[in-house]
């Protein structure tokens, strides 16, 4: 028995875009993460980025901390993490591209631990290990010229990227 219709080529694309929509849809929705999983990311990228920088709170210490529980740790570091919270509670306020942003994400993320939060060092720096210098950081008269040409870069990367969204 034939059906009382015809598939045209019309009637495929159509089934093609709805077909499509349905995947954009399905997908959006699994790719969603959940609440509790955020929540678990946010506290491991606290954690193991601060943990670079010496401090000693623990998992545990940061979700307490997120939970806005209190803890026992240094001041210094419960500071640290406090502030980090902060800075992923208010993303949306500061622009990756943008080197105010950037510098009034600095000050908000060092706000109470060091004295010229937001502005750039005005010393030198290295890394030491075993009493041996590691990395020598780049001599402090130069780094607003090296963050201008990353963030000019970076604004560049954006505006290609944006171009080829719309292409």
């Amino acid at each position: 028995m034939k059906p009382p219709y015809e598939i045209t080529s019309s009637i495929l694309t159509f089934i093609t875009s709805i077909s499509e929509k349905i995947g954009e849809v399905n997908a959006h929705l699994l790719n969603k993460p959940s609440p509790q999983l955020r929540k678990l990311n946010r506290i491991k990228t606290i954690h193991s980025s601060l943990q670079i920088e010496g401090n000693t709170l623990t998992e545990e210490q940061i979700t307490a901390l997120v939970e806005n529980k209190r803890v026992i740790g240094p001041q210094k570091d419960v500071l640290e993490v406090l502030n980090a919270i902060k800075i992923y509670e208010n993303t949306e306020e500061y622009k990756p591209t943008d080197e105010k942003s950037f510098l009034k994400a600095h000050q908000h993320l060092m706000q109470g631990l060091i004295e010229n939060s937001g502005k750039y060092r005005i010393q030198s720096v290295g890394i030491v290990k075993d009493s041996k210098v590691e990395h020598l950081a780049p001599p402090f008269k130069n780094v607003p010229y090296l963050m201008k040409d990353l963030f000019e870069y970076l604004k560049k990367s954006d505006e290609i990227e944006l171009i080829k969204s719309c292409v």
